[in-house]
């Protein structure tokens, strides 16, 4: 980690929220947006996968990838031949995005209609880790983030492994959640009409483990998987 960067790592815990600008300001339902830590922080914590958006040569671009959090630094990885990793260590600005749907909602009406959400938008300026130790370090923490146990069982990974991975760190500059839930809002004079409204609710869960076809068959499931509940 940036020497920068690593003695404030685990600070975000204990402070307040992230001051909004134009950039990071919920304007539109302005009540659904949230600044504060706890919130933010409850949103990035359920995901493993995230979208960050870029500028290269003037054209947009957003890339999904995998993603971890320390505090108010945020950690995501990918291939060293990556374009986009290539142009985000030169030091450009990035936004990430998590979102969760969490149901569709079903109003009397097409305009009042909507979605539950919670989707959290981070802003801040990507450094890349240069040590294998960091970047050895980075990528344990990230798979003990999903699987409390699992690195000590793995292979160690090689020279040549860790030299094809970039891993990046982002300290949160700025943030914002935005967030929807409960039943729809309908103009009063809807709700007397015979039209069925309400939630369609959609739960994440995983599946029953799906075993290696060339697994050996006397290879016990680890009880980390057994016992594992998303998020």
């Amino acid at each position: 980690m940036p020497d920068e960067l690593r003695a404030d790592k685990n600070q975000g815990t204990a402070k307040g929220g992230f001051t909004p600008s134009t950039r990071s300001k919920v304007k539109r339902l302005y009540e659904r947006g949230h600044h504060d830590r706890e919130t933010l922080f409850s949103v990035l914590d359920q995901g493993f996968v995230c979208h960050v958006a870029y500028v290269i040569d003037g054209a947009p671009y957003v890339t999904p990838t995998a993603y971890w959090r320390e505090g108010d630094l945020i950690y995501w990885h990918g291939s060293s031949a990556s374009r986009m990793l290539r142009q985000v260590k030169t030091g450009i600005p990035v936004s990430l995005n998590v979102c969760f749907f969490d149901g569709l909602v079903l109003a009397r009406s097409g305009f009042h209609s909507s979605i539950n959400y919670r989707s959290a938008t981070l802003f801040g300026t990507g450094q890349a880790l240069e040590s294998e130790d960091e970047i050895l370090a980075a990528l344990e923490a990230f798979t003990e983030r999903m699987l409390p146990g699992r690195w000590a069982e793995l292979r160690p990974p090689t020279k040549q492994e860790v030299k094809a991975t970039t891993v990046f760190v982002m300290e949160i500059e700025e943030a914002s959640a935005k967030i929807r839930t409960g039943p729809p809002g309908d103009d009063e004079e809807d709700y007397a009409l015979p039209i069925w409204a309400g939630v369609l609710p959609i739960h994440t869960v995983f599946g029953e483990p799906e075993a290696d076809p060339r697994l050996d068959p006397e290879t016990p499931l680890p009880s980390y998987i057994k016992n594992f509940r998303f998020g």
